[in-house]
């Protein structure tokens, strides 16, 4: 890059569960600067995996970072140039990345899942992936089974 990197701003921690994670999740799940309604949404959520829950020595931000763990990717594929043609590599993940990644996923399919409210999508996709299964592990799995597939190129890495 021709400009220095820019530095990392300090998270604040939310007010209810005094977590870093929870700020960063409800940042990326914010639209239009609505951070109030944003953690809204995530407080009625984790209420609702609350009483789904069938666990009982799990609380439900508990289920949340289960669910975020079993999402997140430990390999990916870059693309990259050799000779005319493109190859895709598979490459290990930084584990900010990784979390950035996880939480992407997590939003993303819970937005497209059928059901009334946001915070019921979110609950049920954070359920889903807590358990093993849902639309975003699908994705990890998805994924490593591509870097699986193109581990003979992974040679290319520099």
């Amino acid at each position: 890059m021709r400009k220095r990197q820019a530095k990392k701003r300090p998270l604040l921690p939310d007010p209810k569960f005094n977590d870093q994670l929870v700020t960063r999740f409800v940042n990326m799940m914010m639209w239009d600067g609505k951070k109030s309604v944003a953690f809204k949404i995530f407080y009625d959520s984790i209420a609702i995996i609350e009483e789904k829950k069938q666990d009982e020595e799990k609380t439900g931000l508990e289920i949340w970072k289960d669910a975020l763990s079993n999402v997140m990717p430990h390999v990916e594929v870059r693309s990259r140039r050799v000779g005319g043609a493109t190859f895709q590599i598979p490459m290990q993940i930084r584990p900010d990345r990784k979390v950035s990644t996880a939480m992407k996923w997590l939003i993303s399919f819970a937005r497209k899942r059928n059901e009334k409210s946001m915070a019921l999508k979110l609950a049920s996709e954070v359920l889903a992936a807590s358990k093993e299964e849902g639309a975003a592990v699908k994705r990890r799995v998805d994924t490593h089974k591509m870097a699986e597939a193109n581990k003979a190129f992974s040679h290319f890495r520099f």
